[in-house]
């Protein structure tokens, strides 16, 4: 469980919203790529991004403060070691995460209306842009790209673990539901020789797969089908796959996701497929990220559960908890095994 602990910064320091609108705004404005690029004073990088120079002095100089840069005496600014994680190039990837043109810190935006969610339970993004999440990115093909690009490197970091935590070979063909882009997909095919994959997403991430899998030189052994999880999926697989999806939706859509994922799992010709979804349920199995659990509540009513939780959306689907398998690869991710009751 959940257990209090002593705060590291006052509640003032805590509640302010300067510094992160700061670190957000220079990673909008790609402020550490313009000093990479020799542009080091208020002036050249004002110019380069189109800004007031002296607006953006003061934000650099509480840049300077909070130690993400540093500034000379000529007035001349460079990047900390810290800092430089706001270069576009860093590998640690940081900048399009912060970046609030982009879908995620652009959702992040909503939580200034917090309150709204907690006193509803419902979205706040809606609020706040007028439009539900989902239906901003499908009518903004390139805000819709930006979350595709973030998604793809956070579920990249985990494919590998997923791949060899759980005996894929075993169930013959799977079928990535929401597979997106098809990376994970692509990285149990590769891993396990004898397997075979379906991945069904709208049209947009379908076809990008359809494109990973080519070029990774898998198609001979997937098909990529158009479609929403929502209807009727492909009958018949030994798994049904759903990586990091029913956290972004509400507990009874959720269990509706399941349910059509339990309906084509028992169709199959032999012993009923399983059902895997892959969340992180925290490193208990039921404490998830807090912070991350508001931040699904905010953009689409969704929510990080853990495994008892899940279980109990299993159960309205029709489908039971058979197993945990942990993914090692200290995110807390876990492949939470569901059989047809």
């Amino acid at each position: 469980m959940n257990q209090p602990t002593r705060p590291r910064r006052g509640l003032r320091a805590m509640a302010d919203l300067a510094t992160p609108m700061a670190l957000r705004v220079a990673a909008t404005l790609r402020l550490a790529d313009h000093v990479a690029a020799g542009r080091r004073t208020p002036e050249a990088i004002a110019t380069a991004c189109g800004v007031h120079s002296g607006a953006l002095d003061r934000l650099l100089r509480h840049l300077v403060t909070i130690g993400l840069f540093t500034r000379d005496g000529s007035g001349a600014y460079a990047t900390t070691e810290l800092g430089d994680q706001l270069r576009d190039d860093h590998p640690a990837g940081r900048r399009k995460w912060l970046d609030i043109t982009g879908a995620v810190g652009r959702g992040d935006l909503s939580f200034v209306d917090l309150a709204y969610s907690i006193r509803t339970g419902e979205p706040a993004y809606p609020v706040r842009y007028g439009t539900p999440f989902w239906d901003d990115l499908a009518a903004d093909p390139a805000l819709s790209g930006t979350f595709d690009e973030l998604m793809d490197h956070h579920i990249d970091l985990d494919n590998d673990g997923v791949a060899e935590a759980y005996p894929w070979a075993d169930l013959g063909h799977v079928v990535d539901v929401g597979g997106g882009n098809g990376k994970l997909l692509s990285t149990l095919l590769t891993r396990h020789g004898g397997l075979r994959g379906t991945l069904v997403d709208l049209p947009g991430p379908a076809e990008r797969a359809r494109k990973t899998l080519h070029d990774h030189g898998l198609a001979d052994r997937a098909e990529v089908r158009p479609g929403s999880f929502f209807d009727p999926l492909p009958p018949g697989a030994g798994g049904y796959i759903l990586s990091a999806i029913i956290h972004d939706w509400d507990d009874d859509s959720a269990a509706a996701i399941l349910r059509r994922c339990a309906e084509a799992a028992a169709l199959s010709t032999a012993a009923p497929g399983v059902v895997l979804v892959i969340e992180a349920v925290g490193a208990d199995g039921e404490t998830p990220d807090t912070a991350m659990d508001l931040r699904m509540l905010t953009y689409y009513g969704g929510a990080e559960r853990g495994v008892t939780a899940i279980g109990a959306l299993a159960g309205r689907a029709g489908l039971a908890v058979r197993r945990v398998w942990p993914v090692e690869r200290g995110s807390f991710m876990s492949i939470v095994e569901l059989g047809v009751r």
